[in-house]
């Protein structure tokens, strides 16, 4: 059973398509769709935008379906200037850029998990391994970096100096991966996060974000498919 969580319908609706024998259950206000995806046991799930709902949505899926991998997939902002919109972002581990008790003392962007600090959860290397031979594959652009996620649309050069000097192996920005990895890391269910590029993090994503989110979902599906096909 692969779990595969998005945030948003618009990049979860063609993943659900392409389900067969599909049958549905409402958990926690978000709807769970179960079936074959590409000839694999699959449940797909919209959590909604934001780390709560992200994290809400992970901890039911590894309760209620125990699935042996959660897929974090979607589209997210770049933080490098190797990544252009329609390219891949792979995480290799994720961090939630603004969670900060730096005035305790703290790094920024840790927090406890089971009595330990951590800061950098880090995703299956069976997955990541994958994923970037279905990029390559599918003659995409990627690169295998930090996914950073926070309570926030970053749209602004500013913003997304700050995460990158915080957080220097960050590649992308997000508002759900962090969260859906931290659920995994306290389940012990291996995750991958994929995304692609719908904008720049910068003054212009307002615009470029829903102007290239179609292609940007149409690449995360496309190396997605290659991924489960394998597992």
């Amino acid at each position: 059973m692969i779990g595969i969580i998005a945030a948003m319908q618009s990049e979860a609706e063609e993943l659900i398509r392409k389900m067969k024998y599909k049958r549905t259950a409402t958990v926690s206000g978000a709807k769970y769709t179960r079936g074959k995806l590409f000839g694999v046991d699959a449940v797909v799930c919209v959590c909604g935008v934001g780390k709560v709902r992200a994290g809400v949505c992970a901890e039911v899926m590894a309760l209620k379906y125990k699935p042996d991998y959660i897929i974090n997939t979607g589209v997210a902002g770049t933080l490098t200037d190797k990544l252009s919109i329609g390219g891949i972002a792979i995480a290799k581990d994720a961090v939630q850029h603004d969670f900060d008790t730096t005035a305790l003392g703290d790094p920024r962007g840790g927090c406890f998990i089971d009595g330990k600090f951590e800061i950098y959860i880090k995703s299956d290397k069976k997955l990541v391994k994958l994923f970037e031979k279905a990029a390559k594959a599918e003659n995409l652009a990627y690169v295998t970096g930090t996914v950073a996620t926070g309570d926030c649309f970053v749209a602004g050069n500013d913003k997304k100096a700050e995460i990158v000097k915080y957080f220097p192996s960050a590649v992308c920005c997000e508002m759900e991966g962090g969260a859906i990895a931290t659920v995994c890391f306290i389940n012990k269910i291996p995750f991958a996060i994929v995304r692609a590029i719908s904008d720049s993090a910068d003054g212009g994503s307002p615009d470029d974000f829903p102007e290239f989110l179609r292609q940007a979902v149409a690449n995360s599906i496309r190396v997605l498919e290659r991924v489960i096909k394998e597992l």
